[in-house]
């Protein structure tokens, strides 16, 4: 039980999570708004606009900043592992999302050809452009700083 409590009072988890919740639900609602489609499985997946991972990687490194100070350890362990998410979501994990999109292309040639051989497609919306990575650092360090004022940093 103490774990337990440990972990739901925990204000630099607890904020990163709420970051991460709140970016997946801005990603339903624009797709609501923009495309006018409902999926209840963006709530959970990767991919679109604001970067959920930036978003819980930035709202930790700001929290444990106001918490323990910005020249603290702790926050140059929040911030690094931060940039090392942004830089993959915007690197690694975009390249591969590019790459899905080639290889279902590939696959859709394929299967024109040979239907009875159809191939499933390939998940392509697996990183993010800047623009999406800096959504995300912004609703990170806004929920940040609300936390700060609502729970005391």
């Amino acid at each position: 039980m103490e774990i337990l409590r440990g972990i739901v009072t925990n204000k630099p988890l607890v904020c990163a999570a709420a970051c991460w919740l709140a970016a997946q639900i801005i990603k339903v609602i624009l797709e609501l708004v923009v495309d006018r489609a409902f999926d209840k499985r963006r709530i959970w997946e990767p991919g679109g606009m604001p970067s959920s991972h930036t978003a819980f990687v930035v709202g930790l490194a700001v929290t444990m900043g106001m918490q323990y100070g910005y020249g603290s350890a702790y926050f140059a362990l929040a911030a690094a592992y931060a940039i090392i998410v942004m830089y993959d979501a915007c690197g690694v994990r975009r390249a591969v999302g590019n790459q899905a999109k080639a290889l279902n292309t590939v696959i859709a040639a394929i299967n024109e050809m040979n239907a009875e051989k159809a191939q499933a497609a390939v998940r392509e919306i697996l990183g993010h452009t800047p623009l999406q990575v800096l959504m995300g650092a912004i609703l990170g360090i806004a929920m940040a700083v609300i936390f700060a004022n609502v729970w005391g940093a």
